[in-house]
């Protein structure tokens, strides 16, 4: 469902005439000795291209504009060789619809110091050039990400990495269409959005479905594939003694089969990578989904509850981002606190949560559900394993979108949780939850995000960036003034249109 490698990030090096071919010819063989090491790297999930060496304005603005309609291409890493004009490159960048990534490096690590002459330093000004170039960038406002160091270093290559996910990402939200089964939980605010204003800022079209059109597709679907779907979940999962064959819930689970077959029969149908559902309507249903719900997110579908579309774009990105990663990313929901010594919280949901966060075999089994109306639904029950992660959120404010990430540290439970039969994560969030819960607060973070322990705030960064939204960040560092002060600056530049 997520294919990374198909993708490609273009390898762009910029140079001039000045110099003579014998340097351009150098500076291409460069050139492509990087952006082959870079395509080997296990590291990167895109393939890298090279590019000939850009070295006139018509040039430049020929491979921005190719960029640009390339299906496949999915950002730009540029880098200035030697000094490039960046006057030339005016008419290219204005073009430019995809990420840019400005890798500042030069091809040689060290300086050769009993050979160094005239003619290395012209051949290798990488220190000049990108900055020129840089300039132009930031004198066109537009959004890159800058990565300082040489090509072969550990570091350069985890940064083109994670702005290559996240440039992935955003070429994924470009064509991603997300079903909406009913409307939203009535009267709640964050959920809500300007679905058009989501379209024209991250690409992405939301559209709406009666529960009916997926009840269709549940009915269809045929006996044989009920049994083969539970032979996979009882091959998977620790199953329930009642939901076991001859036990009194077996029906349970078989409804629970058909509905994750119907769900999957429609989404696939309608091209459709994140979805929505609602416990408020559910008419014909005959359970809320669940374990249909955690397997299709376990696949990379997003999901956002009770109608919140906007993280369940916001969850197929960060899918599309961690594929491959260690660790795991699922919807989620800041539920309830311990406000002991520790002071934590513990994250979970109804019944919504991947098991791709699941730290041991999950369990799959049947309870009542104290809301919704319905028989009781089949969820997959676990905990998440203990490390680093980040919750994030993106909510509307009416004139433009905002994301606000926390650095989490995720901790076993103190105890066994016996009556709490729900997926769920532990976590202490950074720097604590006393200032952390009051500085998302005060940024308007939604209660649902997006939870992750195989991405960073780097992905996030550079996802915001490339999208062109606010980005507000709680992590080990924050305090409380300073971070109400940089909410205040923010409205004021957004104010001004500043990205």
């Amino acid at each position: 469902m997520i294919d990374l490698r198909s993708l490609e990030v273009w390898f762009i090096t910029g140079s001039q005439h000045l110099y003579g071919e014998e340097a351009l010819k150098q500076v291409a063989e460069h050139a492509r000795e990087i952006s082959g090491f870079l395509n080997e790297a296990n590291l990167i999930p895109v393939k890298i291209v090279f590019r000939p060496v850009a070295t006139t304005p018509e040039a430049i603005t020929a491979v921005c504009r190719e960029a640009g309609a390339a299906p496949n291409c999915v950002g730009l890493v540029a880098w200035m060789h030697t000094f490039s004009p960046a006057k030339m490159w005016i008419a290219g960048l204005s073009t430019l619809s995809k990420p840019l990534a400005h890798l500042h490096t030069q091809y040689n690590r060290d300086l050769p110091w009993q050979t160094i002459d005239m003619d290395f330093m012209n051949l290798n000004q990488s220190a000049h050039g990108d900055r020129e170039f840089g300039f132009l960038v930031s004198r066109l406002r537009i959004n890159r990400k800058v990565i300082v160091g040489h090509w072969q270093d550990a570091g350069v290559l985890a940064e083109i990495a994670t702005w290559a996910r996240a440039a992935a990402a955003a070429h994924d939200a470009q064509s991603l269409k997300v079903a909406r089964f009913g409307d939203n939980m009535r009267e709640v605010a964050v959920t809500e959005g300007d679905k058009v204003a989501a379209q024209i800022q991250f690409g992405y079209s939301v559209n709406g479905f009666g529960t009916g059109d997926l009840v269709e597709h549940v009915n269809a679907a045929a006996e044989a594939d009920v049994d083969h779907l539970i032979t996979e979940y009882e091959d998977s999962y620790t199953v329930a003694e009642s939901l076991r064959n001859g036990g009194g819930k077996r029906r349970a689970l078989r409804e629970a089969a058909k509905i994750e077959l119907g769900l999957r029969s429609f989404l696939r149908e309608g091209k459709f990578h994140a979805f929505t559902d609602t416990f408020q309507i559910l008419h014909g249903l005959p359970q809320l989904p669940g374990v249909a719900v955690q397997r299709l997110m376990l696949e990379g579908y997003g999901f956002g509850a009770e109608g919140d579309w906007k993280t369940a774009a916001l969850v197929r990105a960060m899918k599309v981002m961690s594929h491959g990663l260690p660790g795991g990313t699922s919807f989620m929901e800041d539920y309830t606190y311990d406000f002991g010594p520790e002071q934590k919280a513990l994250g979970s949901h109804m019944l919504e949560i991947c098991p791709s966060i699941a730290g041991e075999k999950p369990s799959l089994e049947i309870h009542p559900l104290s809301i919704g109306g319905k028989p009781d639904p089949v969820r997959l029950v676990f905990t998440a394993p203990s490390g680093s992660a980040v919750n994030v959120c993106l909510i509307d404010l009416g004139h433009r979108f905002r994301m606000v990430v926390n650095e989490l540290d995720v901790i076993p439970p103190d105890e066994p949780l016996p009556r709490l039969p729900v997926a769920r994560a532990l976590w202490i969030p950074r720097p604590n939850l006393k200032i952390a819960a009051a500085a998302w607060i005060y940024a308007a973070g939604a209660h649902h995000t997006g939870f992750s322990q195989a991405l960073t705030t780097e992905h996030i960064e550079d996802f915001a960036k490339i999208a062109g939204v606010e980005l507000l960040v709680i992590d080990s560092k924050t305090e409380l003034r300073q971070f109400q002060n940089e909410i205040r600056w923010n409205h004021a530049a957004y104010a001004q249109g500043c990205r």
